[in-house]
C-alpha cells in the first residue's frame, strides 16, 4: 500500500521507558536486525538513520506503512527509551480496528521496553545506583 504523500499516519505511537544502563547497551540489542524479527515480526524494516549509541529509524513495511524509530536519550544514571511508531495499516481499517491497532502496538511496545529493563537492569533494586562500565 502507498499512502499519498502528506496524509497523516492512521497510527501515531510515541512511548518513553526509563532503564537504568548506558544507552550503548540499550543499542546494541537493537542494532541486531534479527532482534528487529523478534520485536516486530509482522513488519519489515529498513534502516535510514543509524545513530549508533542514540538510536535508530527505520522505514516500516508489511503490516504497517510508515515509520519506526527508537531514540535512546541519556538521563541521570540511566537511558530514556522513547519509541515512536508513525504508521498506516494496509488497506481500509474501520475505527474500531484502528483503535484496537494502536492498543496492540502500545502494549507491544511497553512489553518490549519492560523486557529489555528487567534484563539489562539484572534484577537492580529500586533506588539501588546501577552496575555497569562506562
Amino acid at each position: 500500500m502507498s499512502i499519498p504523500l502528506g496524509t497523516p499516519p492512521a497510527l501515531d505511537l510515541v512511548d518513553e521507558t526509563f532503564i537504568a544502563v548506558p544507552p550503548k547497551l540499550i543499542a546494541a540489542v537493537f542494532a541486531d536486525p534479527q532482534a528487529w524479527s523478534h520485536y516486530w515480526p509482522d513488519l519489515v524494516l529498513r534502516v535510514y538513520t543509524d545513530r549508533g549509541d542514540e538510536g535508530l529509524r527505520w522505514t516500516v513495511g508489511g503490516a504497517l506503512t510508515g515509520t519506526m524509530e527508537v531514540w535512546l536519550e541519556p538521563v541521570l544514571d540511566g537511558t530514556v527509551l522513547h519509541y515512536f511508531l508513525r504508521a498506516s495499516p494496509n488497506g481500509e481499517p474501520k475505527p474500531r480496528d484502528l483503535r484496537r491497532e494502536f492498543d496492540r502496538r502500545a502494549r507491544a511496545a511497553k512489553q518490549i521496553a519492560l523486557g529489555l529493563k528487567q534484563v539489562l537492569e539484572d534484577g537492580r533494586e529500586p533506588g539501588i545506583p546501577p552496575v555497569h562500565d562506562q
